[in-house]
């Protein structure tokens, strides 16, 4: 990651995470975290699954169907994949290093 990278705030199930991102970014950044916590709002809200992690992993895996099928159609630019691809990085190693923290 580039030395301009400044840090960013994103609220995830009422849990706040600060992420790396460049000024660039930080949008798609911002509108990433926004989708992903709709989502896990979703399913959390629904009762049908527990657990942070559990959420979590479905929201994923629902996403990235959302993403593959999409990619089968066509819609996607060829660059999207990486920049979504990195955005989803940054997110695991904050999320890493908030799992450390709570240890």
């Amino acid at each position: 990651m580039s030395n301009d990278s400044n840090r960013v705030s994103v609220k995830i199930l009422e849990k706040e995470y600060h992420v790396a991102c460049p000024p660039e970014q930080q949008s798609a950044l911002v509108d990433s975290a926004s989708l992903l916590n709709k989502r896990m709002k979703e399913i959390r809200d629904s009762g049908k699954v527990v657990g942070l992690d559990r959420i979590a992993v479905m929201a994923a895996l629902n996403i990235a169907n959302e993403l593959l099928a999409a990619k089968g159609r066509g819609e996607l630019e060829a660059g999207m994949t990486d920049r979504i691809r990195g955005l989803r990085e940054r997110v695991e190693a904050a999320l890493a290093a908030g799992r450390q923290l709570e240890l």
